[in-house]
């Protein structure tokens, strides 16, 4: 993982639209609210007993047939991806997604609306960094059943292509690419759902697609229609008279783009890729892609994701003159020898600090800590941790002498390797929320050998000292 300079975004207001599920049929309410940073994506369906919220995480798709269904704990979502294709398509990072419904309103079957109620809530910085996934190598899954297969590659930026052949005269091969997410709302969002008649005479038989109309999906007639078959659709879709336009579309909807399909699968591949569970700076290449692949994919994207993000070691030229050298980090730190763990302080920011130790064997813990096989006590190493982030609290005060810092908080605390004499430490501790009255709230790595050494959630509070 890798930090860029910009910062994670929500939205301003609260936004509420109301529609019908396309499957379901059901009519729902949904609502756009601002969430913290860190948050990410979330459905919360206020329906139901105890409210409860369910992440867009890859890892909870159960069923990927006509859309990408999500359940945690026996609750579901379905249909979610043109929602989060918006959000993403808007360059938002943290949205939660209040249904009174198990599926979004399908509106007209594209990210349009959503797009637009997003904007009207205004969308604003927060005060954090957004983290993004930088693709270094290439990532491939194939499924060998349908020959769909996704790949990504390295970029400057996120991009997505799309390459869909459904064998089909009626539609045929179609390619779509996204060279900027900027250009989302004008060339993706309004992309429109669509399916084929053979397609819609079975879901009708299975009672599915209970809230379609031909104002949300495009249907493109791909085999002769009876005149029994027609007056079925007709009912279904409460429709006096049906008739084929000469482009083989199912009565009087005009295409927005003669590629519209292969369109409207880019908007699900983002969508569907959203539930990876971050930002990501790479190009996409889809060809024949689905909701099972995309999934799929995501899936395999996110356990990358959160491996590297668990065992990367931050590269910092350990030669450098430092920021901040032992004289400077103790006219700030209380803390004197031999309790003073910190040697240098390499970078500091408004929301992260990076700090450096060198392990020797005249550490005076070593005389009694395993003498025999000399061992760095993993409280200090917590403590070492703590110590670099005070320097980023106090730093935020002008008389930083005149500060104690005092741990009230460790959380989800890590031990995976040992420290041993003549290894460097690197400590980087980055704010899980801003600072407020002096309290402090990171996350902290320590890093040894190009590896995670141990890790921890922090809490702590400057108080000041009371003068005489």
């Amino acid at each position: 993982m890798s930090k860029i300079s910009n910062k994670q975004r929500t939205i301003q207001n609260k936004v509420t639209l109301q529609g019908v599920g396309l499957h379901t049929g059901e009519n729902v309410t949904m609502s756009f609210l601002p969430a913290q940073e860190n948050h990410g994506f979330a459905f919360k369906r206020i329906d139901l007993e105890g409210e409860p919220i369910i992440e867009a995480d890859a890892n909870y798709v159960v069923n990927t047939q006509r859309g990408t269904n999500l359940e945690k704990n026996g609750v579901k979502i379905h249909t979610s991806e043109h929602v989060l294709a918006a959000l993403v398509g808007l360059d938002i990072d943290n949205v939660l997604i209040e249904l009174d419904a198990p599926e979004p309103p399908i509106m007209d079957g594209s990210s349009k609306f959503f797009v637009k109620a997003l904007e009207e809530a205004g969308i604003v910085e927060q005060e954090q960094e957004r983290e993004e996934y930088i693709v270094k190598d290439v990532i491939s899954y194939k499924d060998e059943t349908t020959g769909s297969e996704i790949t990504i590659i390295p970029s400057d930026h996120y991009q997505v292509t799309t390459m869909v052949d459904f064998g089909t005269k009626v539609l045929g091969t179609q390619n779509a690419t996204l060279e900027k997410m900027s250009d989302f709302k004008e060339e993706i969002a309004d992309a429109r759902t669509f399916s084929f008649l053979h397609e819609i005479e079975m879901l009708l038989e299975h009672g599915l697609i209970k809230g379609g109309d031909l104002n949300n999906a495009i249907v493109y007639v791909d085999k002769e229609i009876s005149e029994a078959t027609m007056k079925k659709l007709e009912k279904a879709f409460n429709k006096e008279k049906l008739s084929v336009k000469p482009n083989g579309i199912l009565d009087n909807l005009t295409l927005h783009y003669p590629n519209e399909a292969a369109r409207h699968k880019l908007l699900d591949v983002i969508g569907d890729l959203a539930l990876a569970g971050s930002r990501i700076r790479g190009k996409v290449i889809a060809n024949k892609p689905g909701h099972f692949v995309n999934t799929q994919f995501a899936k395999k994207l996110s356990k990358i994701i959160k491996i590297e993000k668990r065992n990367k070691v931050p590269s910092y030229d350990l030669h450098q003159e430092p920021l901040m050298d032992v004289n400077k980090i103790m006219a700030k730190l209380p803390h004197r020898p031999p309790f003073l763990l910190v040697d240098k302080i390499l970078e500091l920011s408004d929301s992260h600090v990076v700090g450096v130790k060198n392990v020797t064997m005249n550490e005076p813990f070593f005389v009694g800590h395993f003498p025999g096989a000399p061992v760095m006590p993993g409280v200090l190493q917590v403590e070492a941790m703590a110590q670099t982030g005070g320097i980023l609290v106090l730093s935020t005060v002008p008389d930083p002498e005149n500060y104690l810092t005092f741990f009230m908080k460790m959380d989800n605390v890590k031990f995976k390797q040992q420290v041993v004499p003549g290894d460097t430490l690197i400590f980087k501790c980055d704010l899980i929320s801003p600072i407020r009255r002096g309290i402090c709230h990171m996350q902290a790595y320590a890093y040894a050998n190009g590896k995670l050494v141990s890790e921890a959630e922090l809490m702590a509070q400057i108080v000041k000292v009371k003068q005489d």
